[in-house]
């Protein structure tokens, strides 16, 4: 069977997907990517071919703002569709293919094979109100900012069009899309490896300073790819202050880059770190920034750690809260969607509200006070995600959604 992935950062939300098909000799896989893909130079992807492809050029500097990231998208469409002509040149059809539908590379799919199934990745469709737009108090919605995620849409709406089907990995990100399209976008989170992903009580990390840190130790951890206010950072900074004061022995492990991944980028290139460093006092010696880290590194952090705060604005659900979970954390997460579909409170994690430092501290003095009691709910969280985010579970559920579309003799 041939089948296309189509990601700029190639294999995102189909690693495992991608990497099970691959393993059989009887497909031939092939990932669409641009040059920074990680999966390029994976090993564990070895055997797809990945097919490149570079945008033309930039946006146009003098492009309405609204429009900037849909003429990226167009952009992108236009370079895919180069390599998806370019492989039907050469004899390759793909049977199925599946596409972020976030940043327009699957835009002209359709131009080029126009019989094959296309599965859409439905990650976040913007609103006005009601998800992360405008919740934050410090950073209010405007009428202009309403305006720019509507039109931000166009390009997830022709991908609604285009897809034979497509998912979502949460419910509530679902919920997010037109109510006309929802039928056609099943619930499937990608899978976490909870093999690999399991705890380790012998695990040990050692910090930039020189502290090793094992889980018998206080050790507050928080996870982030960007250190910004979408991630609840700014909350964390005032909490991680109020927790050294408390606990003289407690350590917290920051695991971040500077970049701001999603939201509002401070001026003159100052990073939220830096300005929040300015106004919250740490403890420099327990309070350990790593940057961004290896997955062995994020690994240990998660299995050395026994409280892990996510907070998170009603956005796209991240890897860590799942990964921390499958660890056996006691994960003090945000009472936000889509958390609260994930973390029930007191029996798998701890909830708390996402504007209160207070909150999190307290919740964090109530983990150190009583491990015991909390460690069941660590043992919980664990047994929740093999239950329901475990890979295997999400294989089967694409293979499902597939056979749909697919020839008998043909299957995942």
């Amino acid at each position: 069977m041939n089948v296309v992935f189509i990601h700029q950062n190639f294999p995102g939300q189909f690693r495992h997907l991608a990497r099970y098909l691959a393993s059989s000799p009887r497909n031939r896989v092939v990932g669409i990517c641009q040059p920074q893909a990680p999966g390029i130079l994976d090993p564990q992807f070895a055997s797809v071919v990945k097919s490149v492809y570079r945008p033309h050029r930039e946006h146009s500097k003098t492009i309405h703002p609204y429009l900037i990231n849909i003429e990226r998208g167009v952009i992108n469409g236009q370079g895919c569709a180069k390599v998806l002509m370019d492989l039907k040149k050469k004899g390759f059809k793909p049977d199925i293919a599946f596409a972020h539908t976030g940043w327009g590379e699957a835009l002209y799919f359709k131009d080029v094979f126009s019989d094959v199934p296309l599965i859409g990745y439905f990650e976040f469709y913007y609103r006005g109100e009601g998800a992360d737009l405008g919740f934050d108090p410090e950073y209010p919605a405007t009428i202009d900012g309403r305006m720019r995620v509507r039109t931000w849409n166009t390009i997830q709406l022709e991908g609604l069009v285009s897809a034979e089907a497509g998912v979502s990995p949460t419910g509530w990100q679902k919920s997010l899309y037109p109510s006309e399209f929802q039928q056609k976008i099943a619930i499937i989170h990608e899978g976490i490896n909870t093999e690999q992903i399991r705890p380790d009580p012998s695990q040990s990390l050692t910090t930039p300073n020189g502290t090793t840190l094992t889980k018998d130790r206080e050790v507050v951890t928080y996870i982030a790819r960007g250190l910004e206010p979408y991630r609840g950072f700014h909350v964390f900074m005032k909490a991680a202050g109020e927790i050294c004061r408390r606990r003289p022995k407690c350590h917290i492990v920051i695991t971040g880059g500077d970049e701001v991944r999603y939201g509002k980028k401070l001026p003159d290139g100052e990073s939220y770190r830096e300005r929040l460093l300015k106004e919250v006092t740490l403890d420099p010696a327990r309070v350990h920034f790593l940057g961004l880290v290896p997955y062995e590194t994020h690994l240990r952090t998660l299995q050395i750690s026994s409280a892990h705060v996510y907070l998170t604005i009603p956005f796209v659900l991240s890897w860590s809260a799942l990964e921390a979970m499958a660890a056996s954390c006691v994960v003090i997460g945000s009472a936000t969607p889509p958390v609260k579909e994930v973390i029930e409170d007191g029996r798998n994690g701890l909830l708390v509200d996402f504007f209160s430092p207070q909150q999190i501290a307290d919740k964090v003095d109530e983990v150190f006070d009583h491990r015991d009691r909390y460690h069941r709910i660590g043992e919980q969280a664990r047994k929740d995600i093999m239950k329901r985010y475990e890979v295997r579970n999400s294989l089967a559920a694409y293979q499902k959604l597939c056979a749909r579309f697919l020839n008998t003799a043909d299957t995942l």
